[in-house]
């Protein structure tokens, strides 16, 4: 009978002690729930109700026009275009940043003499000022004293107005994009690296893997695919949220050619104020996210090895 009641105490002792833990959980998670709560899911609850109504900032009154505004999302050559140029820039910037971050992390790996410098070096554009930098590109980039033209001069080549023209603007600020993101995606490229047992390396030169590239193709790229699947998801995400160059650079011209989804967003709801309309295109942006981030993992999870 007292072994019984032993392991009935026992057992409402661990009870109690469980419990303690999950009330210290809740109360040392309160705070980001909160945070959460106030600044993201009641933002977006508010953006997709406000995508059903014809709010504009100023009017007190406003009504619900069922889908309206998504109706007109479909007509209007505006939201088209900007829908086109984002996908444009992702397809550029997206994959380029993400070889290109590769390519720098191998190197620098394979190099342990100025290691660290290097590594300041990829990574200053991530955290330099935007403004900063985008005045320094729009001195590059100039047609009459920028650099770039002048280095085309001198092998007879032209130079284009860059950011100028609507057949260039777009590929120009591809560029700024790439150059943004190369340093941050050879980081977690570095991470990756690190994290490879060098056994496995010996494993494979035994196997019959001399050269770098085997080594690469048998080790390195099987072995990075979790980072992989990361800095895609990251890199696609980063691209498709454009603004910031294009709002200091471009302004969205010329004749809205590098018009991008988040800058026809700010558009609408801070410069012409048609609150309403502006949620309905962020709901699909949103949305759009979504999607691109389940394609993602649909088919790179698959292929990924995490062991």
């Amino acid at each position: 009978m007292s072994s019984v009641a032993l392991a009935g105490n026992v057992a409402s002792a661990a009870a109690l002690h469980r419990r303690s833990e999950d009330r210290t959980a809740w109360l040392l998670a309160a705070p980001a729930i909160v945070l959460l709560l106030l600044f993201v899911l009641l933002p977006v609850v508010a953006v997709i109700f406000l995508g059903f109504t014809d709010f504009e900032l100023g009017y007190g009154k406003f009504r619900l026009v069922g889908l309206e505004n998504y109706a007109h999302l479909l007509t209007d050559r505006t939201f088209r275009k900007s829908l086109w140029n984002t996908s444009v820039y992702t397809a550029i910037v997206a994959p380029v940043s993400i070889v290109l971050g590769l390519g720098v992390a191998l190197l620098i790996e394979g190099e342990p003499r100025a290691r660290g410098f290097f590594r300041t070096v990829y990574f200053l554009p991530v955290a330099s000022l935007i403004v900063a930098m985008a005045t320094v590109w729009q001195y590059l980039f100039h047609p009459t004293i920028g650099p770039l033209n002048a280095l085309l001069a001198l092998v007879g080549i032209p130079g284009p107005n860059w950011l100028g023209a609507s057949n260039t603007v777009l590929y120009s600020l591809s560029i700024i994009g790439v150059w943004q993101s190369v340093g941050f995606n050879m980081v977690l490229f570095l991470a990756g690296l690190t994290a490879i047992p060098r056994e496995l390396y010996a494993a494979a030169h035994v196997d019959g893997a001399k050269s770098a590239v085997d080594r690469f193709f048998l080790v390195t790229w099987p072995m990075l695919g979790p980072t992989t699947l990361f800095v895609v998801t990251i890199s696609i995400t980063n691209a498709v949220k454009v603004f910031e160059t294009v709002k200091m650079l471009t302004d969205g011209g010329p004749n809205k050619a590098s018009e991008v989804l988040l800058f026809t967003i700010y558009q609408e709801g801070f410069v012409y104020l048609r609150v309403g309309y502006a949620s309905a295109m962020t709901v699909v942006f949103l949305a759009i996210l979504v999607v691109l981030m389940l394609l993602q993992y649909r088919v790179l999870d698959r292929r990924v090895h995490y062991t």
